[in-house]
C-alpha cells in the first residue's frame, strides 16, 4: 500500500464519523481553539480531544498551541486529496454511464429497424 493510500484510508476513517465531520465542516470557516470545538457535543473534553487526535492523526487537521490554548485549522492540501481521489471515481464512473447509455441507445436503434 502506497503512502497516499495509507493517508485516503486514515482520512475516510476520521471522516467516517458524524462528530468528526461535523467539527471539519466548522473549521472550513475558519481555525478554532478545542474549546470552541467542544461548545455543540454533549460529551466530554477528553472525548472531543481524542476526535481531534483522529483528525490531526489523518492529517485533516493541524493543532497549534501558543501559552494554554491549542488552535485547530483544517488542513485544506488533505481535503484536497479526498477530493480528488472522489472525482477521479466519479468521472470513471460517469465515462462507464455514457458508454451504457450509448451501447442502449444503439440497441434500441436496432431493435427499432428491425420492426
Amino acid at each position: 500500500m502506497t503512502p497516499a493510500e495509507t493517508n485516503l484510508d486514515l482520512m475516510f476513517e476520521a471522516l467516517a464519523d458524524p462528530t468528526r465531520r461535523l467539527m471539519i465542516e466548522r473549521l472550513t470557516r475558519g481555525p478554532a481553539s478545542v474549546s470552541e470545538l467542544a461548545v455543540p457535543f454533549a460529551m466530554s473534553f477528553p472525548a472531543v480531544t481524542q476526535h481531534l487526535q483522529v483528525l490531526e492523526r489523518s492529517g485533516l487537521v493541524r493543532t497549534e498551541k501558543v501559552g494554554r490554548t491549542r488552535t485547530c485549522t483544517v488542513d485544506t492540501g488533505s481535503l484536497s486529496l479526498v477530493e480528488k481521489w472522489l472525482s477521479e471515481r466519479r468521472i470513471n464512473w460517469e465515462r462507464r454511464l455514457d458508454s451504457l447509455g450509448a451501447f442502449l441507445d444503439a440497441e434500441a436503434k436496432a431493435a427499432e429497424a428491425k420492426k
